[in-house]
């Protein structure tokens, strides 16, 4: 229809890729590592939760399990580089305090 301006379809741009070979496999490798990363945060926040839940219920043996697998995540997320060493260090402590509150009750 003349005189009828139709509605621009939305544009969707698509991340910014570097024209350079390098870069290009350094954005990729940066994503992979990003995404990496963003498991061991996660797995350690649901690890928190369980240990949270189990010594709000009373349960000391999934506690304890628990409490060890939520340390040996921690300290491998250290290790790889997921953490710094002060927030594992914290995170630990954290985990200790709730342990400990949970058998002093």
């Amino acid at each position: 229809m003349l005189g009828v301006r139709e509605a621009a379809p939305a544009l969707h741009f698509a991340p910014l890729m570097a024209n350079i070979a390098s870069q290009k496999k350094r954005i990729l490798r940066s994503e992979r590592e990003r995404l990496e990363n963003k498991r061991y945060t996660s797995a350690i926040k649901t690890y928190f939760r369980r240990l949270e839940a189990a010594v709000a219920a009373g349960e000391d043996e999934t506690a304890a399990t628990e409490h060890k697998t939520l340390i040996r995540t921690i300290d491998k997320a250290v290790k790889v580089g997921a953490l710094h060493r002060n927030t594992g260090a914290r995170k630990k402590a954290r985990a200790d305090r709730l342990r400990a509150g949970q058998t002093a009750s």
